[in-house]
């Protein structure tokens, strides 16, 4: 059935034309189907659940690759789902993103600063270029684009039956209708799945199913985080300026009105996100499950909804206001909150992994099944792709939160990206430290893995609230006055979302001699350790302390927290050792105390002796604070004088007070993760997930204090790394300042040398101390020598920097130890 609607009527009177506007629910079916029951087999290496284009891709990867017994099962049709319906052959006629304000043009910038370091294809043009591409458009507000060359769109229906013939072709098994009834899994780590047609036993199991991943994953006691949103899309009739024209016109996207617009045939197809208001979340779905025979079915449109979109790309694209809409499309597409899928091994199950929550399936689905097919047949994955870890949500990630977030990602889809965004809807979670309501008000939070964090404090005067910009805004001078407090007195920082977890056992020195280079501290010692993975690459960096003989307490970075335990407990289970593993994350809060009277401030609320001699650097002790047991380390990611203080979250806030209370002759205050930031890259502090990640080696990031190569125990990567050394570096994480103005690195950066891209920055900040800007950058070796020019590209403009000598400040346990030294000589 077809209706066909002018869009100018739609502007005019949208109440006399509703009813025609909305299209009945409909089903559209394939012609033809092949039954399950036929050449059926009872086991296989990797079962692959759902048949839309992300789940063929896995299994033609796989199976191109030479893995031997793949399996596809999906439950009615391929491209059932979300696949289907998706907005014919293979066209690439570019995209061209359109910038009509100054800050989307900065926020083009900002892209390309970080593009030219990647093999990426993209341009940023300018108006003239815009037009040459998408000659219908009214250029009177356009200021420039962001021209992607390899863009365009494909049919997903043909897409998924090539991948799916492909996977033949390669040997892999596809079988439909074959709906999973039913998952259970044996003591050796296998999987049985069950269907109508029969069980098979599955070295593996993948959730590929889309909107129906939820239902997947409830099968063995996940709540996966992802919901169905209503997209729509509107197709017109050929439009006599398009029919017209002698090439395709790129595909565009007007991020201001935020919907994209590409040629259909010789008419136009144009999908909008509409804001959070008026957005339409399936909801039902989550709480209730997915309708068992839901397929190839839409929902009913409403053009209400997108009106004020339709107008704007009227008044873009002015085409538009005759053309005559011949089909409307409203169908489910899958949303995590954060917008990005959740692709990799899942913690707390062995061999269960995921590819689900694609919003762009189409899109993502070539690269992310060879990421996932390499991942699986190599043991780790090709390139660090963190962001998409299933393992960053957790059982904070509940419906309402859900709910609330994936309303807010539809909505903000297209809003500018800010460096340090942040976005609030479905905050605080049920994650807050038992500081949190002592410190919401006092200052910016931050969102850590579901914990609110303070970036930064206010003071009277003070532009306060989150103000977001591409250059330095109203938390630069605040942060200082904080690393000053750092440097000069004592603050106090809440440190909370550390992950935390305790591993002990008759096995646990041998197991974690196995996974970490480092040698294991003595009891009562701290020491910094990195998990590697087999190719040598640097997969975590762990704060490690031995408690008591045989139970160690490890601290990982928030955002890394299930990451690393999945990493832990897959070795502790695959190498059969004897060790009880416990995340006490959410039990344990944690608070820093930083600063040269750090120490005169606890010695007030404790008889235990804090001196120098009596408490050493990464030293550990149990502790009476204010009355209250403390486990106490000495060290500070400031890397000036301080502990970090492990309390129960129930004595978080009357030990946080104590400490306020004591050092309020000393000038205490609060401090937060900004000065943080910059204090540790004055100190040369290199941080995972920047200077360090699965896509370099511990070498080149100059890590080899804490890489004991000459260790007897054969850790992972260790002969990779022996390998690496031998062959020589090619690149080196340098320290280098730049000469800048109103902007500072944040990481990402493209470096540049004799008009070439040779290099990267990882991260950046503002040092107070020496009042420059300060970055770390991988660059080629010839490159590397203290004193060596190059520039730093940021916001389109390139910049003078330095490699300078690492570290621009001296640490606190540095600078003691040098005082002792020369006081000796004396």
């Amino acid at each position: 059935m077809s209706r066909i609607l002018n869009l100018t009527q739609l502007r005019k009177g949208l109440s006399a034309c509703r009813g025609i506007a909305r299209l009945p629910l409909r089903t559209i079916y394939c012609t033809s189907r092949k039954h399950a029951e036929e050449r059926w087999k009872d086991t296989a290496e990797t079962v692959i659940i759902g048949g839309g284009c992300v789940g063929t891709s896995l299994a033609y990867h796989l199976a191109k690759a030479g893995m031997k017994d793949v399996v596809l099962l999906e439950k009615s049709e391929l491209t059932a789902g979300s696949t289907w319906h998706a907005a014919v052959g293979l066209h690439t006629p570019g995209s061209v993103r359109i910038a009509s304000t100054p800050a989307r043009v900065d926020e083009m910038r900002y892209q390309m600063t970080r593009t030219h370091w990647h093999v990426t294809e993209q341009y940023m043009i300018g108006p003239e270029k815009v037009q040459e591409l998408f000659p219908l458009l009214n250029m009177d507000k356009v200021l420039a684009g962001l021209y992607t060359p390899g863009d365009g769109h494909i049919d997903p229906y043909s897409l998924t039956m090539a991948l799916a013939a492909g996977a033949r072709m390669y040997g892999a098994q596809i079988y439909n209708p074959a709906p999973v009834t039913g998952l259970s899994q044996m003591s050796d780590g296998k999987w049985d799945v069950q269907t109508p047609h029969g069980t098979i036993r599955a070295n593996r199991i993948v959730n590929t199913a889309g909107f129906w991943a939820r239902e997947v994953g409830k099968m063995i006691g996940f709540e996966h985080p992802t919901i169905p949103v209503h997209h729509q899309y509107v197709v017109t009739a050929t439009v006599p300026e398009v029919k017209a024209l002698k090439k395709e016109l790129a595909v565009i996207r007007d991020l201001e009105a935020s919907y994209y617009l590409r040629q259909e045939r010789d008419g136009l197809l144009f999908g909008p996100y509409e804001k959070m208001e008026k957005m339409v979340l399936q909801d039902s779905w989550v709480r209730e499950g997915v309708p068992p025979g839901f397929g190839k079915e839409l929902f009913e449109s409403d053009l209400d909804r997108i009106m004020e979109h339709i107008e704007m790309a009227m008044e873009m694209v002015p085409v538009l206001k005759k053309a005559d809409i011949i089909n409307t499309v409203s169908g489910p597409i899958t949303y995590t909150p954060d917008l990005l899928p959740m692709v990799g091994p899942h913690q707390g199950v062995s061999n269960y992994w995921t590819a689900i929550g694609f919003g762009y399936g189409i899109i993502h689905a070539g690269g992310m099944g060879k990421f996932l097919s390499d991942w699986i047949r190599n043991g780790e994955p090709p390139y660090d792709l963190i962001e998409c870890d299933p393992n960053r949500y957790g059982k904070w990630t509940d419906v309402p939160f859900t709910c609330a977030k994936a309303r807010e990602s539809y909505g903000y889809n297209n809003v500018v990206g800010y460096p340090k965004e942040e976005r609030f809807a479905g905050r605080p979670t049920s994650r807050t430290s038992g500081v949190y309501e002592l410190l919401k008000d006092k200052g910016s939070m931050g969102f850590h893995a579901g914990w609110e964090q303070p970036h930064w404090f206010y003071k009277p005067g003070d532009e306060t609230g989150y103000k977001p910009s591409f250059r330095r805004t109203n938390w630069f001078g605040p942060v200082g006055r904080e690393c000053r407090l750092v440097m000069e007195k004592v603050g106090v920082i809440d440190l909370t979302p550390f992950g935390k977890f305790i591993v002990k056992g008759k096995d646990s020195h041998k197991l974690l001699d196995r996974l970490f280079a480092n040698t294991m501290p003595k009891v009562g010692l701290t020491n910094i350790s990195h998990m590697l993975t087999p190719n040598g690459r640097v997969y975590a960096e762990v704060t490690i302390t031995q408690l008591e003989p045989g139970k160690f307490l490890l601290i990982t970075g928030s955002g890394s927290e299930l990451h690393d335990l999945r990493w832990i407990e897959r070795e502790a289970v695959e190498g059969r050792y004897d060790v009880d593993i416990s995340n006490v994350t959410d039990d344990i809060g944690v608070l820093g105390i930083a600063g040269p009277d750090s120490r005169k401030v606890l010695q007030k609320l404790t008889n235990e002796d804090m001196s120098d001699a009596g408490f050493k650097f990464l030293h550990c002790k149990s502790i009476e604070l204010a009355g209250v047991t403390v486990r106490a380390i000495r060290i500070s990611y400031t890397g000036e004088l301080g502990w970090e203080l492990y309390i129960d979250q129930k004595n978080m806030a009357a030990v946080h007070q104590a400490i306020m209370a004591a050092g309020k002759d000393e000038g205490i205050d609060n401090f937060g993760t900004y000065a943080m930031n910059s204090l540790r890259l004055e100190k040369g502090f290199r941080g995972w997930g920047a200077e360090m990640n699965c896509d370099t080696n511990p070498l080149e990031a100059g890590l080899d204090y804490f890489i004991k190569l000459n260790k007897p125990a054969d850790f992972i990567g260790k002969a990779a790394l022996q390998e690496i050394k031998a062959k020589g570096l090619k690149r080196k994480l340098s320290y280098i300042s730049l000469d800048t103005d109103d902007i500072d690195p944040e990481g990402n950066e493209t470096i540049w040398h004799n008009g070439k891209v040779v290099g990267n920055t990882t991260s950046g900040a503002y040092s107070y101390s020496s009042q420059q800007s300060l970055a770390f950058a991988y660059l080629p070796l010839e490159l590397c020598s203290v004193g060596q020019k190059v520039e730093v590209e940021l916001l389109a403009r390139k910049y003078q920097a330095m490699v300078i000598q690492e570290p621009l400040v001296l640490t606190e346990p540095t600078r003691t130890r040098l005082q002792k030294k020369a006081k000796g000589k004396v």
